[in-house]
């Protein structure tokens, strides 16, 4: 058995649904397991209509949910034709009037509790899954659905729930593994309830957890993220155009790029498969004939820089300290102060006369660097971004750090450097304007001889950007680093 999960950018459309279809069609003597997340951008205009029921905007709040009630409709006239009143009477319209219930209660004064947003939520992933079920009986693949909520048990966290994995593949071995063996299932991802049987949710990428919770559960062969790319690439396309793909990849440098920016895979993907020793493959919906990346146990490449990723929308913050003695003071007190109040550090590196702090940007940053000893002189610079170089053992290199160093000093105004954290990592802070020739010079410098074992070309790719000078894209924009009254 295999597990094969495709992304709401995946089934948007009656088209994509159907080219989903002859994917697992294709697939289908491996005995495929399905899961998907919810059609196009559905999450995301539940949110809008939650955000506007409870701000007592009961027009705007129907609106979202009329759109998204016609466009559920419309596809699946084109996916079933002449079938799909029946199936839209029975499984489309109940739906949508819980929803607007769901809506008008909170409209009315009812408290948005996050128990009651992920209720809402989980209509996303209920919706697609019947209705791409129903699409494959229509197309001759012999299916059945099977309801999330009922086999992916979790605790109480709402918005976030952590899954009871022994309660979990219990269900799954008692259910989706039997059913797996003479047809295909298909379930929504993201979602799943409490022992209570009360929905919840796995939180954002929380598809890509159901597939490997799915896989680790019925001891899948292969478990197979259908997305938009092809595979995991060596920098992002938005940022560079020119990236390799990857062939393969450890377990532990894919989490480590997924979680220091790599869109492509949710980070916390790979520890249930990693458990079972099951291999994860990233491919692409659009252009199935391609091998995508691999991710598996593999024997390691010391000191082989493997991919550029980069997050953005994050802040440094520099303290200068005149009494070195209250440097670890403040930094551990600063450090504690953010988690509190749940601003994420990305980067930290002591200085010669202070200590730094790369984090997501917050609007309560400036509130929460008052308390800070007045003797600590503080400057902070928005508009920052973290680029990570990625491979095994590479923190430990210290050729690696100064041929990076070198390709990007002169352009790119490095604001932070880090080793700690991680010895599959090397991260480098630096202004948002200077993310594209950061991410390029880094690029020029470890994949101008890429090895071919490692690395393939991406359809499309622009292979000159390696032998000629690259263009300026970005100037620096005017200084953005500002002094924080400290009262």
């Amino acid at each position: 058995m295999i597990v094969m999960k495709f992304g709401g950018s995946s089934v948007a459309s009656a088209a994509a649904i159907e080219r989903v279809a002859g994917i697992v069609k294709s697939h289908i003597e491996v005995r495929p397991v399905v899961v998907v997340s919810a059609m196009g951008t559905t999450t995301d205009r539940l949110v809008e209509a939650l955000q506007y029921a409870s701000q007592g905007f009961a027009y705007s709040a129907w609106r979202r949910l009329e759109d998204l009630r016609r466009y559920h409709i419309q596809e699946t006239q084109r996916l079933l034709g002449c079938h799909a009143r029946k199936f839209i009477e029975t499984h489309i319209a109940p739906k949508f009037q819980a929803l607007h219930a769901l809506l008008v209660e909170i409209e009315e004064g009812k408290k948005l509790t996050p128990e009651l947003q992920d209720k809402v939520l989980s209509y996303g992933e209920r919706l697609s899954s019947a209705i791409i079920a129903a699409a494959f009986e229509r197309s001759g693949i012999h299916c059945c659905h099977v309801d999330a909520t009922e086999v992916i048990i979790t605790d109480e966290q709402h918005l976030g729930a952590a899954p009871i994995y022994s309660e979990t593949y219990a269900r799954l071995r008692r259910t989706v593994a039997k059913l797996a063996r003479n047809r295909v299932v298909v379930m929504g991802g993201f979602i799943g309830a409490t022992r209570n049987g009360i929905a919840t949710t796995l939180g954002r990428g929380g598809s890509d957890l159901s597939a490997s919770i799915v896989g680790a559960g019925i001891s899948a062969d292969e478990i197979q993220i259908w997305t938009d790319v092809d595979g995991m690439l060596t920098s992002d396309p938005r940022v560079f155009h020119g990236a390799y793909r990857l062939r393969s990849l450890g377990y532990d440098e894919a989490e480590e790029m997924a979680r220091l920016g790599a869109k492509v895979l949710c980070p916390r993907t790979v520890q249930p498969a990693m458990r079972q020793g099951i291999p994860i493959v990233i491919r692409n919906a659009r252009h199935p004939e391609g091998d995508g990346t691999r991710i598996g146990a593999q024997t390691p490449r010391p000191s082989t820089v493997k991919a550029i990723v980069s997050k953005t929308g994050m802040t440094t913050v520099h303290l200068f300290v005149t009494k070195l003695g209250m440097l670890p003071c403040v930094s551990t007190g600063l450090s504690d102060l953010f988690e509190r109040n749940q601003v994420h550090v990305e980067m930290v590196q002591a200085q010669p006369d202070g200590v730094s702090f790369a984090l997501e940007s917050s609007p309560r940053l400036a509130e929460l660097l008052q308390g800070v000893d007045r003797s600590v002189r503080i400057t902070v610079q928005e508009r920052t971004a973290v680029v990570s170089l990625i491979g095994d053992t590479i923190n430990s290199d210290e050729a690696i750090l100064k041929r990076a160093l070198s390709a990007i000093l002169n352009d790119s105004g490095v604001r932070m450097v880090s080793q700690g954290g991680s010895q599959k990592s090397l991260r480098f802070a630096v202004p948002e304007s200077k993310l594209r020739v950061t991410v390029e010079n880094l690029h020029r410098e470890f994949f101008r001889s890429a090895d071919p074992e490692i690395f393939a070309s991406t359809p499309g790719s622009d292979r000159t950007l390696f032998t000629r000078r690259f263009a300026r894209i970005a100037t620096e924009a005017p200084a953005n680093a500002h002094a924080v009254p400290v009262r």
